[in-house]
């Protein structure tokens, strides 16, 4: 088995990518996005953290979270986030042997992406790379429309203007 090292900086900034296993269940995250929003409520009760940016797309997601300052532990709060959300949903999904043999349900990827934030212009490009998302994946045509994403708390508080990045044709299709 690989020997993944991780950046456990505690207090640290991370941008997650999460994607479901089976990419044909195009809708799930959408489709029961309050039992993901509740999975995700119950981790932050026991293990808090700080959501600087969230999209939610049908089959995966991507988001940017700050640790409190003496903890470094986000796998523990994706382990909870993704086994809170599975155990919510019928058991309805195909199953590998080696997934039945572990206990293991078929809703995720077991891996994710992650990588730490090195510092203001990295932050900045990462929060805006989460919420463009759903144009550059051609589910809407400006970021505006997208409802499961933190991009329109961040027009309330002013830091984007609503039209921020225009419509689908001003977005480079290679970008994704």
């Amino acid at each position: 088995m690989p020997n993944y090292r991780r950046a456990l900086i505690p207090g640290g900034t991370w941008f997650f990518t999460v994607n479901l296993l089976e990419r044909h269940r195009k809708d799930l995250l959408v489709r029961e996005i309050e039992l993901l929003r509740e999975a995700v409520r119950r981790v932050r009760a026991r293990y808090p953290f700080h959501i600087n940016a969230w999209v939610v797309l049908p089959d995966h997601l991507h988001c940017v979270w700050t640790l409190p300052p003496d903890d470094a532990n986000f796998s523990t709060r994706w382990r909870l986030i993704k086994s809170g959300f599975s155990r919510a949903l019928p058991r309805t999904e195909r199953l590998s042997d080696v997934r039945k043999a572990g206990g293991e349900r078929g809703i995720w990827q077991r891996r994710y992406w992650e990588h730490l934030i090195r510092d203001e212009a990295d932050f900045q490009r990462h929060v805006d790379y989460v919420h463009v998302n759903p144009v550059k994946h051609g589910l809407v045509k400006r970021v505006s429309d997208w409802p499961y994403s933190t991009f329109h708390q961040y027009v309330s508080q002013g830091t984007y203007p609503a039209d921020w990045c225009g419509d689908a044709s001003d977005v480079v299709a290679g970008d994704a």
